[in-house]
């Protein structure tokens, strides 16, 4: 039983790790790269780049979350370090729902600087939250 637990536990390392990687890539590169594309091929860019992100990300985080929510409900690793995890795991779920979809949603009618510069500011929240996640993580580990 331990063992399997175990293996849960590092299998959710595992996306949440490999959400990390993807959110700074988002943050660092892929967001500010928004501001280069031909302002004429914006809405078409935009719908492109939602069907091709979801394709990596949705996976990744949905596992995430399941990994999660699994090894609450067995109560395995219960601590305060991973409790938070969890809890802003679910923070960053609501953000996505209520911010970003929003957002992009928005950026599908054209080019917005304004959009932009706010989506990049506002994504290192959930950078910051994501990263903050896998230190806690670590800690329960």
């Amino acid at each position: 039983m331990i063992s399997y637990a175990f293996d849960i536990f590092q299998f959710h390392l595992i996306f949440t790790s490999l959400m990390v990687g993807v959110i700074w890539v988002i943050q660092l590169v892929h967001y500010p790269s928004f501001h280069y594309v031909k302002k004429d091929n914006y809405p078409l860019f935009q719908r492109f780049h939602m069907q091709r992100i979801s394709i990596i990300v949705m996976p990744l985080m949905i596992i995430e979350l399941l990994s999660g929510s699994y090894l609450v409900y067995d109560r395995l690793y219960l601590n305060i370090y991973f409790l938070s995890s969890i809890l802003i795991l679910l923070v960053i779920w609501l953000l996505t729902a209520v911010i970003f979809s929003g957002l992009h949603q928005r950026l599908e009618q054209g080019y917005d600087e304004s959009l932009v510069n706010k989506m990049i500011l506002y994504n290192w929240i959930r950078t910051s939250l994501w990263t903050l996640r896998l230190l806690l993580i670590n800690i329960t580990f």
